[in-house]
């Protein structure tokens, strides 16, 4: 088996199915590990390699994993007791130096929750009740930092850690038929996240990219200090209702930037201290960023998992327009956001504490 392998992905459901493997689903970078001898290669989700950007982690699996397997997992970073995210996406960077040094300040660990091949022999036939088996032997001795996944097939008691670790940055439940083989690419577990809806104001959007049809609308939320702050978008729409969108909101349509909360998001130096529609990153590459400018005058519900700093953490899906809510009344206030950290029921202290 030679990477690239794009991992087993999971369908979203609205309830823990019965009569399953169970795990937390972690919030961090999926990675396939292959290791044969010193070389290890990181694989990403979308098979792009991550091996430079985490070194300490291809370490650690030189130190505790077989000499020849290929492992499913999650690279996470652990910081005062919960995962941070944006601890991750720091690491992602050109520099070696700079990669050099968060390795050292913002250590990851890698959390293994698959084995696709041990040895000479691929794995990706077999059950998944068989793979685990094999998986917590190869790793049996393994040390911080690389873990096994906790798994369970006690429904109540993935129940109990679908609320309980949240707070910890965990972000629900993923749950496997225990005779499911492993299937590269297709969404065949189950997972089930955490929803929540807020008000969000409407400041502009984007158009699609098959066309001048709306492709997302920017949300907002007010801070403490009044300002209006880009939490994120919404985007998920089929395309007659993009068509619609374009029409409803033309009325809302700013001639120009001058005037509007955002204005200022075209300067590169504004996007340091605060987090603006347009800003660039390695994420984005050459992807086209412009916005069309709306007046702040209009407010949807949207669902979301949970928040990354002062922001959604994954796209946000809109729900219905509110025209009975006020723009000044869509604060930071109205969310909730849990509150227990119980990170090292799933980790070490070690490995939960680490910075």
């Amino acid at each position: 088996m030679m990477p690239p392998v794009k991992p087993m992905l999971a369908r979203l459901a609205a309830t823990i199915p019965p009569g399953m493997s169970y795990e937390a689903k972690w919030d961090g970078f999926r990675a396939i590990v292959f290791r044969d001898g010193d070389e290890v290669e990181l694989g990403s989700r979308t098979a792009k390699p991550l091996t430079r950007y985490f070194p300490e982690v291809v370490e650690a699996v030189r130190a505790n994993v077989p000499g020849r397997c290929v492992l499913d997992g999650e690279i996470v970073i652990a910081r005062g007791g919960r995962l941070d995210f944006d601890a991750l996406l720091e690491r992602i960077h050109p520099a070696k130096s700079r990669v050099e040094l968060l390795s050292r300040r913002t250590p990851a660990s890698f959390v293994a929750f698959d084995i696709l091949a041990l040895g000479d022999r691929s794995l990706m036939a077999a059950a998944q009740r068989d793979r685990r088996a094999l998986l917590a032997e190869a790793l049996a001795g393994a040390v911080h930092p690389v873990h096994i996944a906790p798994a369970t097939t006690d429904l109540a008691l993935a129940e109990e850690w679908f609320s309980r670790y949240e707070g910890a940055g965990l972000d629900g439940v993923v749950a496997k038929p225990l005779d499911l083989p492993y299937r590269p690419d297709e969404r065949v577990m189950v997972k089930v996240k955490h929803e929540r809806t807020a008000d969000c104001v409407v400041a502009g959007f984007r158009y699609h990219k098959s066309g001048p049809v709306v492709g997302s609308l920017l949300l907002g939320l007010h801070d403490a200090a009044g300002g209006l702050r880009h939490v994120g978008v919404t985007s998920a729409f089929p395309m007659a209702r993009r068509k619609a969108l374009l029409t409803e909101l033309e009325p809302l349509r700013m001639a120009s930037f001058e005037g509007h909360p955002w204005a200022h998001w075209a300067d590169p130096e504004a996007h340091t201290t605060d987090r603006m529609p347009g800003a660039p990153s390695r994420w984005s590459g050459k992807k086209d960023l412009s916005w069309i400018p709306l007046r702040p005058e209009r407010v949807c519900e949207v669902a979301y998992d949970h928040m990354q700093g002062d922001r959604f953490r994954h796209t946000a899906q809109f729900r219905r327009w509110r025209p009975d809510r006020d723009p000044g009344d869509c604060t930071y206030a109205q969310l909730a956001e849990p509150v227990r950290y119980e990170l090292a029921d799933v980790l070490p202290p070690r490995a939960a504490d680490a910075i």
